[in-house]
């Protein structure tokens, strides 16, 4: 980071993010280089990691932050004062772009970017990437952090490395990437899926290694082994019926090409939420189809006999039946206020709580689980592999002191949940062998 001006660190959880950008912005500053920079954080990280990690370390507590959040953040930003660090979340983007535009960087006095969990901006043509990118230009320094670079395939490159390269790698736009590395098998009735062509993974790497730093954590750490027990539930002859005929609206849906791919997508949603136990209707209310998932969640923690557990669920109706089982259970999801965040996290890292519920959407990247907990249950399965990557790097990570993680799957039977965990074996195949590709060696 010192000697680079752009660079991406692309580094397994527990092996020190935060700690390497602070080091190296101390140094940068100390040297001259740099006045101050932005650093672009999911909200929980921002508040719980950024600012902990300051605090923490005697080797960071000369630096100053100010965060560029809440009620106070229209002042912050009209007076920085003697701060080294502003932080911003990723959905604050579009209000500082509307107070000063492209020039926002310079107007600010930062001249170093940080853009941590950059799969946020993966995809090139959302508002906040569009956003950004207007504003490159203005940073003389960029610097991209992950540890799941990939968590859809290759396609998910071109927005990261755009970030520091402004496309020398890769291409200036999405659709030379795409044209230069990808096919479409059937264009004509899959028009939105492209597959990368013989050798494109090779040729990517070797582009995009000058910019980027592999580090696996079992290389550096002695990491816990990891254990997948999938727990499956037989749904009652009521719901395999509601089942079995959403599922024929999903298979007709997919199977004729002249149906829009939207009508498939929310066939197979209904199939998920029918496999969790309930479904969505007109009103957006829901129904209770079976409470089988239910069942077996009572009975892991029974099993556990008050061993914490992290469960992480998919969609409002879950975490509904599961408090209504368990009501004094804290909840990381949407609308939690950070102050609740990290109470919870406290006492649950303390032991205090045998259960903590969470939304991988909401707390799968930079938080610090693994306090007391070694055990990650999946009530609902997401499709979304960065987040189940990085939910379970919640416990499975520098500082967990048991031999092993285990990781537990609820499975409906004869569902798409066992669809499901094939696909993120897939993708993680995918991430794997690209992040193999540009390893340091040891």
């Amino acid at each position: 980071m010192v000697r680079q001006s752009a660079s991406g660190l692309l580094l397994d959880p527990g092996l020190g993010k935060t700690s390497c950008v602070l080091s190296a912005l101390k140094i940068l500053i100390s040297k001259g280089y740099i006045e101050r920079a932005l650093i672009i954080a999911p909200l929980r990280p921002m508040y719980h990691v950024w600012t902990e990690e300051i605090s923490k370390w005697s080797n960071f507590s000369g630096l100053k932050y100010k965060i560029l959040h809440g009620k106070n953040k229209d002042d912050i930003a009209q007076d920085p004062g003697d701060a080294d660090i502003l932080l911003i979340n990723p959905h604050g983007l579009p209000w500082l772009f509307k107070k000063y535009g492209k020039n926002a960087p310079k107007i600010l006095g930062v001249q170093m970017l940080v853009v941590d969990e950059s799969t946020m901006f993966k995809h090139s043509r959302t508002a906040r990437f569009k956003i950004l990118k207007q504003m490159l230009p203005q940073f003389e320094r960029r610097y991209i952090l992950t540890g799941t670079m990939t968590p859809n395939g290759l396609m998910d490159l071109f927005g990261q490395i755009y970030i520091l390269d402004g496309g020398n790698a890769l291409g200036r736009y999405i659709t030379h990437y795409r044209n230069g590395y990808f096919i479409q098998p059937n264009p004509m009735h899959e028009p939105y899926r492209w597959e990368a062509k013989q050798g494109a993974m090779e040729e990517i790497s070797e582009k995009i290694s000058p910019l980027t730093l592999r580090l696996k954590a079992e290389d550096y750490l002695e990491m816990p082994s990891q254990q997948f027990i999938n727990l499956e539930v037989e749904l009652p002859t009521k719901a395999k019926e509601t089942y079995k005929q959403v599922e024929d609206d999903f298979l007709s849906a997919i199977e004729d090409t002249f149906v829009v791919a939207e009508n498939s997508a929310v066939a197979g949603t209904k199939c998920r939420q029918i496999a969790n136990g309930a479904v969505y209707t007109v009103d957006k209310e829901y129904r209770v189809v079976h409470d089988a998932k239910i069942d077996m969640l009572e009975e892991l923690v029974e099993e556990l006999s008050g061993d914490p557990l992290l469960v992480m669920y998919e969609y409002k109706h879950d975490m509904e039946r599961i408090l209504a089982k368990y009501p004094d259970t804290p909840c990381l999801g949407s609308g939690t206020s950070a102050s609740k965040s990290t109470v919870a996290i406290k006492r649950f890292n303390a032991g205090e709580l045998p259960i903590l519920l969470g939304h991988p959407a909401s707390m799968g990247h930079g938080l610090n689980l693994q306090g007391s907990c070694n055990k990650i249950c999946w009530f609902g399965i997401t499709w979304n592999f960065e987040y189940y990557d990085q939910a379970i790097a919640r416990i499975y990570r520098q500082g967990q002191e048991s031999p092993t993680v285990f990781v537990y799957h609820i499975v409906a039977k004869n569902t798409l949940d066992k669809k499901v965990l094939n696909v993120l074996k897939d993708k993680e195949r995918t991430q794997e062998k690209l992040l193999q590709s540009l390893r340091a060696p040891i």
